[in-house]
């Protein structure tokens, strides 16, 4: 059996070179075409982010690497920031960097391993946050304790709004509310709230800014764990009250803020929590001031109850005899002096006589008797003058107390109304429908039964 060769010229025919680039590009092809979505799960090693924005690393596990990239657009959808020796997954496809031959991971997106990249992303960031002083308490400002207007950043449509509103008209009637219309879930959501922000530093309008949405995952309050919101929040000149999701929730808008509110509703009692117990004291100090008021009248009714009509009147009648007493004393000692100064004149009269009768001189008896008559006449006129004076003074006296006396009030038309029990009615707000009184005039009493009241 011989053996068969070909010669060398028809080997080489049958051979098909290469040129470098084709052979690259044919296996780009191939790659590509077999994987072209999977991923890929490896550490972070050498992580390298270019001035273009493209971000550069290696994938690697203990028996391999693979080098990857991501382009500025899809790097600038990730929720965290990558770094050395984080465990991730990497969707993309397998492609050959042609200048090097070099076979590479082309990345579409990126997720950490171990925690989700919002989650991550949130702790990322509020590291970095504090680590710059956003979250000391003595760059955080206090709010107005009496606020005319506040202004809030919210959706306007939704129940936000409403209970806001609702809670802070019901704490303080006369707050003004100011409502910049923000979206609060999705991509331009941080933008459009940070717009409003500025809006009222701007305009000035406003004491306070509250931002606001109601609860939702970690996904749905993505935009209050923004960079951007963190710096327009501590760039405010105003106070700026955190009011996002529900009491359980945390976002960075919550440790950058000057007040966190646990939720919207909580964040109009905290804005109007000085007003609100300005008014309870005064409330409070109402109803001490109308029990105290109450009470005195309560203790003044008594006082007056236990002082009857009847023993007003008899007090009265008796200082009235006491008085008309003293008028009549007065009468007999003015009349017993004015008898005495009478008898004494006529014993000197008397005297007199005696003596002109002993004497019988008839001269000095005519003069004796013309001074007897001028003595009787001035001793008369002196006694009209003192009578007349004491009656005088004796009829004011007796206008006064007369002046005095109940019953001269009642002669004048007036009237004491009693209820049944005896008390003197004072009011109307004393009497009933049905109730029967007394009315006292000056000649006498009427009882009647009360038909209607009338209010002045």
């Amino acid at each position: 059996m011989g053996l068969l060769f070909e010669s060398p010229a028809k080997v080489e025919d049958t051979r098909r070179i290469w040129k470098v680039g084709d052979l690259v590009a044919e296996a780009r092809t191939h790659l590509e075409g077999r994987f072209a979505d999977l991923w890929v799960e490896g550490e972070i090693s050498n992580l390298r982010v270019a001035p273009s924005g493209h971000i550069y690393f290696t994938l690697k596990d203990g028996d391999a690497q693979l080098p990857a990239v991501l382009f500025r657009r899809q790097a600038s959808l990730l929720r965290f920031r990558p770094q050395d020796g984080l465990q991730a997954l990497v969707r993309g496809k397998i492609t050959i960097y042609e200048q090097r031959g070099q076979m590479q991971l082309l990345g579409e997106t990126m997720e950490p391993l171990g925690a989700g990249s919002l989650q991550l992303a949130f702790e990322q960031l509020k590291a970095k946050l504090k680590a710059r002083g956003l979250f000391e308490a003595e760059r955080k400002k206090p709010l107005p304790r009496y606020p005319k207007c506040v202004g809030i950043v919210t959706s306007p449509s939704g129940a936000v709004i409403r209970d806001f509103v609702n809670v802070a008209h019901r704490r303080h009637a006369g707050l003004e509310v100011l409502l910049y219309p923000a979206v609060v879930q999705g991509e331009s959501a941080a933008a459009e709230v940070a717009a409003g922000i500025a809006y009222f530093n701007k305009t000035r309008e406003v004491d306070v800014i509250v931002i606001a949405r109601g609860g939702g995952s970690l996904e749905d309050l993505a935009p209050f764990n923004s960079e951007m919101l963190a710096e327009a929040i501590a760039a405010s000149d105003l106070p700026v009250v955190s009011a996002v999701g529900h009491e359980t929730d945390f976002t960075i808008a919550d440790f950058v803020a000057d007040l966190r509110a646990p939720t919207p509703s909580a964040a109009a009692e905290l804005v109007t929590a000085a007003q609100y117990r300005v008014g309870e004291e005064l409330e409070d100090l109402a109803v001490r001031l109308e029990r105290g008021i109450r009470y005195g009248m309560m203790q003044a009714r008594h006082a007056l109850e236990r002082v009857r009509v009847e023993s007003m009147t008899v007090r009265l009648m008796d200082l009235i005899h006491v008085r008309q007493q003293r008028v009549d004393e007065l009468g007999a000692r003015m009349e017993s002096a004015l008898l005495e100064d009478l008898y004494r004149y006529g014993e000197r009269l008397r005297h007199a006589q005696n003596s002109l009768t002993r004497q019988d001189v008839g001269h000095r008896v005519q003069v004796m008797w013309e001074r007897v008559d001028r003595v009787q006449g001035e001793l008369a006129g002196a006694g009209r003058q003192y009578v007349s004076t004491r009656r005088e003074r004796l009829e004011a006296l007796s206008g006064r107390l007369a002046a005095l006396s109940p019953m001269g009030v009642l002669e004048r038309g007036y009237a004491l109304v009693f209820d049944a029990d005896g008390k003197l009615v004072r009011g109307v707000r004393d009497l009933k429908k049905g109730q029967r009184m007394t009315t006292r005039l000056a000649d006498g009493s009427v009882a009647s039964t009360i038909d209607r009241i009338e209010k002045a």
